[in-house]
C-alpha cells in the first residue's frame, strides 16, 4: 500500500481528496494534510483516518511515499527539498517553482542522492510525452526544436497583474510574448502550466510564452506546439475551470500504481 500526503486544503487538494474518498486512488492510503488553516485540513481529511497536521514538520514526519503539493510556489520552495531527501516523492502542481534553475537543481541532486522522485503532472495541458520525444530527437539529431505555449484567456483573470488594464475588456489583444522564464517571473502564480511545457521540451529560458487576452472568454485555452526537423507536434487543451489541474494529480497517481503504465 502506497501512502500519499497532500499540502495545500484549497479546491484542487479537495478534489484529490474526494477522489481518494470515491475509490479512485486503489492501493493508496492517505496519511495526512497540511494547510496554513488547521481547520481547512481537518475538513479535508475528515472520515479518513487521516492527521491534519499542524506544521509541516508533522506532515513530513509521517514519512509518506508521495508529496501531493495543490498551495503555493514559496511553500513549494521550502518543503520540496526537505520531502525528497527523506526518501518522498513529490508531485507538485505549483510547477512555476522549477522555472528557478538553482531550486531545480536542487531537488534534482536531492532526488538522485535519496531515491526520490519529482513527478510532474500534466495540469490543465498534456501531451508531455510526444512533446518530449520531439525534444530528445532534435537533442540526439544535433537539430534545432523550437517549442512554445498560446494561452487565451479573459481579462478578468489577468486583474491584479502588470497585464491587465481597462482596455482589455475592448477588443482581443496579445499582452505577452517572451520566454516562459520570462512569464513566470511577471506572473509568478498564472503560468505553472508554460513552465511544465517548457520543462518537457526546450526549457524554460527558451521556450515561448505567449498570452492573448480575450474579452468575456471563460477559463483558458492552451496551444502548445513543439516542431523539429520532420516532425511537429500541435496539443491544444481548453477548460472552463481549474479543476482538470487537480485531477491531474489523480491521474498520475493511479498511472504510477498501475501495472500498465501511459507515458
Amino acid at each position: 500500500m502506497r501512502t500519499f500526503c497532500i499540502m495545500g486544503c484549497g479546491h484542487l487538494g479537495t478534489i484529490v481528496a474526494n477522489a481518494y474518498a470515491q475509490g479512485l486512488l486503489e492501493g493508496y492510503r492517505l496519511v495526512g494534510a497540511f494547510s496554513r488553516n488547521i481547520e481547512d485540513a481537518r475538513g479535508l481529511v475528515k472520515g479518513t483516518g487521516a492527521v491534519a497536521a499542524a506544521t509541516m514538520e508533522e506532515l513530513l514526519s509521517l514519512r509518506p511515499d508521495y508529496l501531493v503539493e495543490t498551495a503555493s510556489i514559496a511553500l513549494l520552495k521550502e518543503v520540496a527539498p526537505k520531502a525528497l531527501r527523506q526518501g518522498t516523492s513529490v508531485v507538485p502542481l505549483s510547477i512555476g517553482a522549477f522555472a528557478d534553475e538553482e531550486f531545480k537543481g536542487r531537488c534534482i541532486q536531492e532526488a538522485l542522492a535519496h531515491g526520490s522522485k519529482i513527478h510532474i503532472p500534466h495540469g490543465a495541458v498534456g501531451g508531455f510525452d510526444v512533446l518530449g520525444t520531439i525534444a530528445l530527437m532534435g537533442r540526439a539529431g544535433g537539430t534545432k526544436v523550437e517549442a512554445g505555449i498560446h494561452t487565451r484567456k479573459g481579462p478578468k483573470s489577468l486583474k491584479g497583474t502588470p497585464l491587465y488594464s481597462d482596455e482589455l475588456e475592448l477588443g482581443e489583444r496579445q499582452v505577452f510574448h517572451g520566454t516562459t522564464a520570462e512569464a513566470i517571473k511577471l506572473l509568478p502564480t498564472k503560468v505553472n502550466v508554460a513552465v511544465a511545457t517548457a520543462l518537457a521540451t526546450t526549457g524554460a529560458k527558451v521556450a515561448a510564452s505567449t498570452i492573448t487576452s480575450v474579452p468575456a472568454f471563460i477559463g483558458d485555452d492552451h496551444a502548445i506546439t513543439a516542431e523539429g526537423d520532420g516532425v511537429k507536434a500541435l496539443v491544444d487543451v481548453y477548460s472552463a475551470t481549474s479543476d482538470i489541474a487537480g485531477w491531474s494529480v489523480v491521474a498520475l497517481l493511479r498511472n504510477l500504481a498501475s501495472p500498465i503504465q501511459f507515458f
